[in-house]
């Protein structure tokens, strides 16, 4: 089996001793490509923050590698267009961590931002200004940052939100080339069941207003049946040349749903 990178057991997630959800058994292992879907605010990106250490757990075990080599991609809106810098040097700015109080970069770095930005696809955009890009290239860039630190496990918050249907293909086909030709296991987070639907292969659904965590492959999660019981009306799941098409049916879904 393989290696366990990030566990969280029997865990309780919260803010200031406050709980969110409860009853969360998760487990992100080498090679997985695991998303955590849900309604805005319903519990997902407090979950991975849990996960990752950044927020207390109030109740359970936390476990996993250590040291885990993690690159995180924030949700890009959280970022300043404004920077006043090039995309090589936003790409920089995730070897910090391997620098150290007193190293400068230096030539091994800015390969491995060669090699990051290459990985993505925008090598070409080295020296273009970071606010001049276009979303979808903000998003590359971001992820570039990430993987300049050579990551065990790439973690993205939301990263097609925002987007129009092209570009938010093209970055979730890059996830996909990233898992499948890189090795890099991939946490995400989405509000869209849609997004993921082609992509993820372990799936958990998370509402923190009905004290929902269930998990599962996509297969196992993508049950017409299952999906119905979950959002109380009928929800369509087929295949459209090759894709998972997953829509509701039979009147609008239950304020709050999340297709």
């Amino acid at each position: 089996m393989k290696d366990v990178l990030i566990s969280l057991e029997g865990a309780t997630v919260g803010y200031h001793g406050r709980p969110l959800l409860g009853g969360i058994d998760l487990w992100v292992r080498e090679g997985s490509f695991l998303a955590l879907v849900g309604p805005n605010g319903g519990g997902k990106t407090t979950i991975v923050r849990t996960a990752l250490g950044a927020v207390p757990l109030l109740a359970g075990r936390l476990g996993g590698r250590k040291p885990l080599r993690i690159g995180y991609v924030p949700q890009r809106d959280h970022v300043d267009a404004i920077w006043p810098f090039r995309a090589g040097e936003v790409v920089l700015m995730g070897r910090t961590p391997l620098l150290g109080p007193l190293r400068r970069p230096g030539s091994a770095d800015e390969e491995a931002v060669h090699r990051a930005m290459a990985r993505v696809h925008i090598q070409h955009l080295h020296d273009h200004a970071y606010g001049e890009l276009s979303g979808g290239q903000r998003q590359r860039t971001l992820i570039a940052r990430a993987l300049a630190a050579d990551p065990e496990l790439l973690v993205l918050d939301e990263p097609t939100n925002g987007m129009d249907p092209a570009a938010e293909l093209a970055t979730m086909d890059l996830l996909r080339e990233l898992h499948d030709g890189g090795g890099l296991s991939i946490l995400m987070v989405s509000h869209r069941l849609e997004n993921v639907a082609n992509y993820a292969l372990t799936l958990a659904f998370v509402d923190q207003t009905q004290g929902l965590f269930r998990i599962g492959s996509m297969d196992e999660m993508l049950r017409s049946e299952a999906l119905s019981a979950l959002y109380g009306h009928h929800v369509a799941v087929r295949e459209l040349e090759g894709r998972r098409l997953v829509y509701p049916t039979g009147g609008p879904l239950r304020r709050g749903g999340m297709l």
